[in-house]
């Protein structure tokens, strides 16, 4: 297929893809769950306002939001998904409410008499009660019951009761996690209401404004036949997929270099200034690696000591809403700090033009970067201490949402930071554009997702402080999916085949056509597939259904990685230079594997949604995430850093022993960590979800049983080798500087 054709087939996916995620992104504009005046109970008596709980968020989001549990199956996973813990709870109240109503004891009744009340319960629970003309819902004398014995409960929760010692402990809450009385109240108001939404149904429907999320037949939340439907369908879309991709690729086979270089061709490529300049993103790469593992330490050793570390109190000065937070938030910054450095290095490279004050560009943006991580993680830390006002949190300290923690004003300032790097980018890119050689097709795209990661991050401003959390959650996964997921992938795949084709390994036709058709595939499926994150966020069903079908075909591209890994292999031993590329190489390799079980095996296990339907914020979320996140990307940004390094460090020979130990440490701890502890814990998690209700496979009760808390002790041994690899990696970047890690001329 021509270069010309592929544009076009592009074009056509992108505008299609985006006018549907967008018009189906209204649809959740227009059936969001309603935000009342008021709710008030049958007497007609005022229980909370609508800016109560709209307050009430905000407040949720102080205390750290999703790394403090969950919401709608939406955050970490020590503490519980609150809305299903409090579902269940209020279930039980209204269950022993409505038999002493008829003067019984609910758990002295034998089976059948407890079934008829089980059928009252969904009866009046399920109920939509609110009045679109009066805007304001009714809570019934067994709700009301329910709610007032609750807000008791989750004051004495987050506040100071000793009797939730224990509890607390468990949840790794610190106490005073709260601590003023009215903005436990609004807390309260806007938990009832969250929960609410879980099991009201829709007007005319008989599922809810959740899709029956979370599961818990006590109460009727059982999946609707939509989640069988959509799920059978995105199987058989994906095997068609994988059939007529395979069939594309047997057509199209690799176009190999008939002659290899037969010296590096980088090796007498002289650094420009503005290149140069970039080796001190990486040292603040090395940096922040250390701080984020360090915080995963602690985050994970929280889940069986919630109140401290090995004995000291550390809850009192990093709880672990805060250590969680750093680590979300620190892993993006290195990765992306990484990727952009690499942008900014390969670009005056790709070019051969080194624009004016290009270099005084490089230094000021990461004068900029390093205000904005700093900024940003004590914003957190004061955020999370209740130490500011709801509105100065939002501005400065924790939106509460994961993977955008920071505050507003950081989050534009990061956002100018990449118009900054897109503008530094362009400089150097413009004059290779106007060229009208082969190379043109990919230095195109390479500008094209240049101003996608620099624009779309610009999503995560399109919600404020009090917006509805469906649709936050809508945007928030434009961040995290499109952004994250999405455009970085497709920039670091044009970055990869211009330093495969600077080597002289990939011609740049064949390098102009592979990644233009990777990345038709990858955004075909990429783009809608962001709805698979939001099935359960109160979203209509339309969404689940195109999240549905469309996340199947993520996986499609991924068939095809063991081919590439392999090709990555074979370049290694092809010609006796290129082993200086070695290790970058075996990166792009790690990639790959982690790409296909991460992203593939562990990605689409979770994306069916009648799988996600039980197993939505489990342990195997995390699965994915780590093998995912940094498997696939932080193993890939250590790649374009060490191909950076190689080029700013030509003249010698690296210490194969000391690189070597880190790459395969790295990798193996990884794996250790994953199979022996955190996947283990989510298939019993997922076997709790599917026998006793989401709510049980996320409680302390089951949590802090015997197997459950060793399974957590397993971590250890893989924490230790993955976080030796890290130390050895960025001992190895210091020595480039010291010459430990050089060895004697090429």
């Amino acid at each position: 297929m021509t270069p010309r054709k592929l544009w076009i087939s592009l074009a056509i996916v992108m505008m299609v893809s985006f006018a549907l995620l967008i018009y189906f992104g209204t649809d959740i504009y227009h059936n969001l769950p309603p935000i009342p005046d008021k709710v008030v109970s049958e007497k007609g008596d005022v229980l909370f306002t609508g800016q109560d709980i709209k307050d009430g968020q905000n407040v949720w989001q102080s205390i750290g939001g999703q790394t403090v549990g969950s919401i709608w199956g939406h955050g970490s996973y020590i503490a519980p998904d609150w809305t299903a813990d409090y579902l269940h709870r209020e279930s039980d109240i209204m269950l022993t409410a409505l038999a002493a109503k008829d003067g019984k004891t609910y758990s002295q009744l034998p089976t059948d008499e407890q079934a008829l009340y089980k059928d009252r319960l969904k009866t009046e629970i399920r109920r939509n009660t609110f009045d679109q003309q009066q805007n304001q819902i009714v809570f019934s004398p067994a709700r009301l019951q329910a709610f007032r014995q609750l807000s008791t409960y989750y004051a004495g929760l987050f506040m100071t009761d000793p009797a939730f010692n224990t509890l607390r402990n468990q949840y790794a809450i610190p106490t005073a996690t709260i601590k003023d009385a009215e903005r436990m109240r609004k807390m309260n108001a806007f938990l009832a209401w969250a929960t609410w939404v879980c099991i009201t149904e829709r007007p005319g429907d008989h599922v809810t404004y959740t899709n029956n999320w979370p599961g818990d037949e006590v109460v009727g939340n059982i999946p609707s036949s939509s989640l069988h439907l959509w799920s059978g369908f995105s199987v058989l879309l994906l095997l068609a997929g994988l059939a007529l991709l395979i069939l594309h690729h047997a057509y199209n086979k690799d176009e190999v270099p008939v002659e290899l270089p037969l010296q590096d061709p980088l090796r007498n490529d002289k650094p420009t200034p503005s290149m140069k300049a970039t080796l001190k993103y990486f040292w603040i790469v090395s940096a922040l690696i250390i701080v984020q593992m360090l915080a995963g330490v602690i985050t994970a050793h929280y889940g069986v000591e919630g109140n401290a570390f090995y004995g000291f109190p550390l809850d009192k000065f990093l709880p672990a809403s805060v250590s969680r937070s750093w680590h979300v938030q620190l892993a993006i910054f290195w990765i992306a700090t990484s990727w952009l450095a690499t942008g900014l290095y390969i670009a005056p490279a790709v070019s051969g033009y080194e624009p004016r004050f290009q270099k005084a560009g490089v230094n000021i943006l990461f004068m900029a970067l390093v205000i904005v991580v700093a900024g940003s993680l004590v914003g957190q830390w004061l955020g999370v201490m209740q130490k500011l006002g709801l509105v100065d949190n939002f501005l400065w300290g924790h939106q509460g949402y994961e993977y955008i923690e920071l505050g507003r004003i950081w989050q534009i300032l990061l956002l100018a930071g990449l118009i900054i790097w897109l503008i530094l980018m362009l400089r150097a890119l413009l004059p290779a554009l106007r060229k009208r050689d082969e190379s043109r097709h990919l230095l195109t795209l390479f500008v094209i997702a240049s101003i996608a990661i620099a624009v779309f991050y610009a999503a995560g401003l399109m919600y404020g402080r009090q917006t509805h959390m469906a649709i936050a959650e809508y945007w928030r996964w434009w961040v995290v999916h499109l952004w994250v997921e999405g455009f970085f992938e497709v920039f670091a795949t044009v970055v990869s085949a211009f330093l495969f084709c600077r080597l002289g390994l990939l011609h740049i036709r064949h390098a102009t056509v592979a990644v233009l058709f990777s990345t038709i595939i990858f955004l075909l499926g990429g783009i809608l597939g962001t709805f698979h994150h939001i099935y359960f966020s109160a979203t209509p069903i339309s969404v689940l259904a195109v999240g549905a079908t469309f996340s199947a075909l993520e996986v499609v591209p991924l068939i095809l990685i063991g081919y590439e890994a392999y090709h990555n292999y074979t370049i290694t031993r092809s010609t006796k230079w290129i082993k200086a590329y070695k290790w970058p190489i075996y990166c792009f390799i790690a990639m790959c594997f982690w790409n296909f079980l991460g992203a593939g095996i562990f990605g689409f296990a979770i994306n069916p949604p009648i799988a996600l339907y039980y197993i939505q914020g489990l342990n195997t979320t995390a699965v994915h995430g780590h093998t995912a996140l940094f498997g696939v990307y932080g193993i890939l940004g250590i790649g374009l850093m060490l191909f950076v390094l190689r080029g700013l460090y030509p003249e010698k020979h690296w210490n194969d022993k000391l690189i070597g130990s880190a790459f395969w440490l790295i990798n193996i701890g990884l794996l250790v960590m994953v199979t022996i502890s955190m996947l283990p814990m989510g298939i019993l998690q997922i076997i709790a979800s599917i026998q006793h209700g989401y709510w049980y496979a996320r409680s302390a009760e089951f949590m802090h049983t015997d197997t459950m808390q060793t399974l957590r002790w397993l971590r250890v041994p893989g924490d230790i080798i993955l976080a030796t690899g890290e130390v050895l990696l960025v001992i190895f970047v210091i020595g480039l500087k010291t010459g430990w890690s050089l060895k004697e001329k090429r």
